[in-house]
C-alpha cells in the first residue's frame, strides 16, 4: 500500500527481530493474517481451491531483515493450479518458490528486484520427486552476500548479488505462503499458460498442505525503517536493535548448475 522507494513516510515494518518454530497441526498461528479461510487439522494448514476466485493465503504479521525460512509442505495437485511460498517487501523485493499442479516431480524458484518484471528469466526449475505426494522441506537462506535454495537440505540454486542484474532482493520482507489459480480464466493468456492450464474446477478441490514454519530474522530489533528511497539494504533502520547482513558460508560450493529455466512468470499475490 505504500512504497517507500516511490513514497516518503511510509509506516515503518514490524520486526521478527528472532527466530519462531510454527506447527500448523497445532491449529492457526497468530504470527499471520489469514485470507480466503485456510484449515486446519492434524496434519497441518490446508489451502483448498474448490472453484474461480479462491485464493486462500497466510501472510506474516512481521518481517524479516535478512533470514532463514523452512517450510515443510506437500504442493497442490491440478492442472493450472499453483502453491506459493513468497518472501517479498513493501518496495516489491521478492524470493519465491512455486509448484505447478500439473507437475508432481519439480519446483521452480525465483527472484525479483523492485518489481521489475521486463523479463521473465529469472526463474529455475528443480527436480523433486512427489511433490504432491508427500512432504518435503524447502529452504530460502538469505544474506547480503547471497540466497541459497534448499530442498530437504541439499543447495540447488545460490544467487549472489553480482549475477542479479542489479535486482538482488536486499530490502525487509513478509511471508507469504498459499495456493491460487494461475489458470482461471480470467488471467492473461501467458499466466495461464505458464501455469499449465487452464484450471478444471470439475476435477477439485485441490489442496496445497503445509504441516509447519520455521523462520529466522538475522536482525533484530521492533521495526524496519527505510531511510531515503535508495532500496538498499544500508539503507534500512532497525529500532531498538541491528540490520546484520547474515555473513557468508560455503554453500555455494555445492550448488549445480542451472540447467532448466522457467519463462513465463508473474508475481505471485500482486
Amino acid at each position: 500500500n505504500c512504497n517507500p522507494t516511490v513514497t516518503n513516510g511510509c509506516p515503518p515494518d514490524s520486526a521478527l527481530g528472532r527466530s519462531v518454530n510454527i506447527n500448523f497441526a497445532s491449529g492457526a498461528s497468530d504470527s499471520f493474517t489469514a485470507q480466503g479461510n485456510p484449515t486446519y487439522n492434524s496434519n497441518g494448514a490446508s489451502f483448498t481451491i474448490s472453484r474461480s476466485g479462491d485464493s486462500p493465503q497466510l501472510t506474516s504479521k512481521w518481517y524479516i531483515m535478512f533470514g532463514k525460512v523452512e517450510i515443510t509442505m506437500r504442493a497442490a495437485p491440478g492442472a493450472g493450479i499453483v502453491s506459493s511460498c513468497v518472501l517479498q517487501s513493501d518496495d516489491l523485493d521478492e524470493i519465491d518458490w512455486e509448484w505447478l499442479g500439473a507437475q508432481d516431480n519439480q519446483v521452480q524458484s525465483n527472484f525479483f528486484g523492485k518489481g521489475q518484471t521486463t523479463t521473465y528469466n529469472r526463474g529455475a526449475v528443480h527436480a523433486v520427486t512427489g511433490t504432491q505426494d508427500g512432504f518435503h522441506t524447502y529452504t530460502i537462506d538469505w544474506t547480503a552476500n547471497q540466497i541459497v535454495w534448499q530442498i530437504d537440505g541439499t543447495t540447488v540454486r545460490v544467487l549472489q548479488p553480482n549475477a542479479a542484474n542489479g535486482q538482488y532482493p536486499q530490502t525487509p520482507m513478509q511471508l507469504k505462503i498459499g495456493a491460487w489459480s494461475g489458470g482461471d480464466y480470467s488471467n492473461q493468456p501467458g499466466t495461464i499458460a505458464w501455469a499449465q492450464g487452464p484450471t478444471d474446477y470439475s476435477r477439485g478441490p485441490y489442496t496445497m498442505l503445509v504441516r509447519s514454519v520455521a523462520v529466522s530474522d538475522y536482525s533484530t530489533g521492533t521495526q524496519y525503517t527505510y531511510s531515503g528511497t535508495s532500496g538498499t539494504w544500508q539503507s534500512i533502520v532497525a529500532a531498538g536493535g541491528t540490520v546484520n547482513s547474515g555473513g557468508s558460508s560455503n554453500t555455494g560450493s555445492a550448488a549445480p548448475a542451472i540447467t532448466s529455466t522457467a519463462s513465463g512468470n508473474i508475481i505471485p499475490f500482486a
